[in-house]
Formats: structure tokens, C-alpha cells, sequence
């Protein structure tokens, strides 16, 4: 691989951070305001940036002891096996395709972001007009549109990864700087104008959608997914291990990138409760535009939109990036389908690109017939709890390390390793639990995790000829 094709510690953090300060900073304010009070809210942020901060530990463990294995959390599946196993190859293939499903998720919701912000300058995305109606579904303007800006931009981005990882990650770089800064002018601005009185009463009981109520732990664990959402791609800098320059870099990257992102989302989700009322937060499409639109009026709106739009155009590039690395890497370890292998010139996984892309395109006919808050909380349930088996492979894989001592040549750190393995395993099963809870959600993720099973017997018979 050219020098040009290698990532340094500002772009791989960058590729953290920008992958995941995307859609959640905008839209999650108001998917939190649903499930918890404000003190809720708080409560999950701090316990899912603590169980985050272990998970990514694990990470950035795994990269420096196993830098052999790059692609992805979901690589580590196969190593809890006998190497060479059937077991082995299967566990690698499925979280590998759970893991590469989690992502398409993952990019509809942030592409469908984008046109949501974008409709501060095109109200057009918005409008309820008919545009035609066949039996009972019925196609509105507003959709129409959005659906072809959503499309536009998936593709835009495609051919510019196409042309090399570098340009593309030197955008992606510039646009993540420019959101943390238009992040940090946000809330400086809204720390001025933060009203108490709007996240009173600050513990109050919710009440579900089965007219149930809720205390304020069951409000964590209704936000645990949620929260969760904000921080995938923490992970990011762990898939391009195998591009990054210095191994070392890859572990620097993701704690950097964590706590980057935790002092963001944190800051933003608080301040943003007390620039609206419960009520308003609740029925917004475009949570901070509308927060800041209270302080600077309708232009300070247009100008945190800009921002938005260029935030998650890079988020965009990451993710897309990021999607096609996973079944990429994971063929070239031997645990995906073959044609995944292809690059182009430039060293780009060409097939994986298409395919990936063609596949989103499926998850974007979405936008024809919700709204964009509704398919952005049907998307990011599925790409969650999709990314969590991976993250409790890798824990465990942590684990078995520490347990059979491979890596260690001195017990220094075994100890703490161990700890940490079995914290972020902890935390993955939690979380697993809480989201499975709604049985809709549950059994969608499993047909999209078991449609995997009908193309391992092609994993197979391509393994079996390859080691003959």
C-alpha cells in the first residue's frame, strides 16, 4: 500500500470523532426527551460514556496486541475459537456481517440528517402536499424530495472515495474540525441563555407508550441504546488499523476521540434542554437549530444549519468509508465473501463500495413514507444493537487473553486488562438486554443478522479451497 493510502494520528482521530459527532448530535436530543427526564438523560450520558471508555480501552489494547487483525471489532470473533475451526469461521463471518448490516443503518440515519438540516434552506423537504396517491400509500412532496437528496449525496460521496483514502479523509478532517469549533461556539452561546426553569422538573416519572410509568432507572435503561448511537464509531480508528501509519496511533486516536466527542455530546444534550421546553424538544425535527434559533433568532438557525450540513457531509464520508472497509478487511482475513477483495487503482475496496452503497440505497426508500424523525429512531435501534455483538466479541476476546496470558510476556497490566475486558463486557450485555426489550425491534435485527446464514456456505467452500 502507497504512503498516500496511510493514515496519521490527526486523520484517524478525526475519522473518531467525525464518525461519531454525526447524526446524534442533532437529532438525539429529542429521541433522549421521549424515554427520560433531563436527569435521565444525564445519568445515561455518564454511564454510557463510562461504558464506552471501556469498550474503547479494549480497542485500543486489542490494536497494539493483535495488530495483525485489522478491520474491525467483529475480526476477533473468529479467535475465540479453535483456529481453523468451522466454529471459528462462522462466528467471524456472521459478526462480521451483523457488524457491516449495523453500518448501513448507520449511514441511512446520518444522510437522512442531512436533508433534514438542509430543509432550513429548502422548506420544500418538509411539505405535507400530496404529490400522488396509489391504494393506501400516499407520496408527499416533502418526501419525494428528501429521498432525492439523501440519494444525491450517497452517491456524491461514493465517487469521492472512489479516488483515494487521502482526499477523502483530508475532507473528512476538515470537516470535523470545522464542527467542533461551530460546536464549541454553541455552547458558549447557549450557556448565556440557559433557562432552569426548562428542565424542571428535572426527575419526573415518563410515561411509555403503553400509558406504563417509568422511574428514573427505567428511563436510563430506555435511553441506554440511545446514548449508546452517539458514540459508534468510536471504533473507527480500529477498522483502519491496517492503514494507519503507527499502530500506536490507533489506540491515541480512539481515547482522544472518545473524550473529544463525550465533552460535545454532553455539553450540547444539557444545553439544549434548557433552551427549549420539554414539550417543543419532544416535537422537533431539527433540535438545535430551534435551540439556537431562541437565542440569535432565525438567522443564527441558518448558520448552525450550515455548520450541520458541513458536519455531517464529512460524517457521511467516514461512515461510507468505514462500511466499505469492514467486508473488505474481513475477506482478506478469509471470513467474507471473495469479491469483497477488490480494489481499484487507487487502492479503494471497489466491490464492497458498490455493493454497500447499493444496499443503503435500500434503507433510504425509508425516507418515502416517515417522517425523518421516525426513520432516524427505526435505524438507529437496528444499527446499535447490530454494532454491540461485535463490541462484546471483542471484550471477550480481551478476556480470553488476559485469561491464557497470550501477549503478556509479564503479568504488568494483565490484572487491569482483565478488568477492563470484563467491564466492557458487562456494559455490551447491558445494553443488549435494554434494546432487545421491545420485541419488534428484537426479531427485525434477527432476521437481518440470520439473512447472513444463506451466503456462509459460499464462505466456506471458498476457505476450503484456499487452504488446499
Amino acid at each position: 500500500m502507497s504512503n498516500g493510502n496511510k493514515l496519521g494520528l490527526a486523520i484517524l482521530t478525526s475519522l473518531v470523532v467525525g464518525n461519531m459527532v454525526g447524526s446524534g448530535i442533532f437529532m438525539l436530543p429529542r429521541s433522549l426527551s421521549e424515554v427520560a427526564s433531563p436527569a435521565g438523560v444525564i445519568l445515561a450520558w455518564v454511564l454510557t460514556g463510562l461504558g464506552v471508555l471501556v469498550t474503547a480501552l479494549v480497542f485500543g489494547n486489542l490494536a497494539i496486541r493483535k495488530p495483525e487483525l485489522t478491520g474491525g471489532p467483529q475480526i476477533y470473533a473468529k479467535q475465540l475459537f479453535k483456529e481453523g475451526s468451522n466454529l471459528s469461521l462462522l462466528s467471524g463471518f456472521m459478526s462480521s456481517w451483523g457488524y457491516w448490516i449495523g453500518n448501513l443503518a448507520g449511514n441511512v440515519a446520518i444522510i437522512t440528517t442531512f436533508a433534514g438540516y438542509l430543509s432550513t434552506f429548502f422548506p420544500i423537504l418538509t411539505s405535507e402536499a400530496v404529490l400522488f396517491t396509489a391504494g393506501s400509500f400516499t407520496l408527499r412532496v416533502g418526501n419525494a424530495f428528501t429521498f432525492a437528496v439523501c440519494t444525491l449525496l450517497l452517491w456524491g460521496t461514493h465517487f469521492i472515495i472512489l479516488r483515494g483514502l487521502e482526499n477523502a479523509g483530508k475532507l473528512n478532517f476538515l470537516a470535523t474540525a470545522a464542527k467542533v469549533v461551530g460546536f464549541l461556539l454553541f455552547i458558549i452561546i447557549a450557556l448565556f441563555a440557559f433557562e432552569a426553569s426548562n428542565i424542571l422538573p428535572f426527575a419526573e416519572v415518563k410515561t411509555d407508550a403503553a400509558g406504563n410509568s417509568v422511574g428514573l432507572l427505567g428511563q436510563v435503561n430506555n435511553a441506554a441504546v440511545t446514548t449508546l448511537w452517539a458514540f459508534l464509531g468510536v471504533e473507527s480508528a480500529v477498522v483502519f488499523a491496517g492503514r494507519a501509519k503507527k499502530k500506536m496511533d490507533v489506540k491515541r486516536a480512539t481515547i482522544l476521540g472518545l473524550f473529544l466527542a463525550l465533552a460535545i455530546y454532553i455539553g450540547i444534550s444539557t444545553l439544549v434542554m434548557g433552551l427549549l421546553s420539554q414539550d417543543a424538544l419532544v416535537s422537533s425535527q431539527k433540535p438545535l437549530i430551534d435551540a439556537i434559533e431562541v437565542v440569535l433568532g432565525p438567522i443564527g438557525g441558518k448558520i448552525l444549519a450550515g455548520i450541520g450540513l458541513i458536519s455531517l457531509f464529512g460524517s457521511t464520508i467516514g461512515w461510507v468509508m468505514l462500511s466499505a472497509e469492514i467486508p473488505y478487511q474481513a475477506a482478506k482475513q478469509g471470513i467474507f465473501l471473495n469479491p469483497f477483495k477488490k480494489e481499484n487503482k487507487h487502492g479503494m475496496p471497489v466491490f464492497s463500495l458498490v455493493l454497500t452503497n447499493i444496499l443503503g440505497q435500500l434503507f433510504i426508500f425509508s425516507t418515502v413514507s416517515n417522517s425523518i424523525s421516525q426513520a432516524f429512531d427505526f435505524v438507529i435501534y437496528i444499527a446499535t444493537l447490530a454494532y454491540l455483538v461485535p463490541y462484546l466479541i471483542a471484550s471477550l476476546f480481551q478476556v480470553k487473553l488476559t485469561f491464557t496470558g497470550e501477549t503478556y510476556v509479564h503479568n504488568k497490566g494483565r490484572k487491569i486488562d482483565m478488568v477492563i475486558g470484563i467491564l466492557a463486557s458487562i456494559y455490551s450485555i447491558w445494553v443488549i438486554i435494554a434494546g432487545t426489550a421491545d420485541i419488534k425491534t428484537f426479531l427485525f435485527g434477527v432476521i437481518l443478522l440470520a439473512s447472513g446464514i444463506l451466503f456462509y456456505p459460499k464462505v466456506r467452500r471458498s476457505q476450503s479451497l484456499t487452504n488446499k
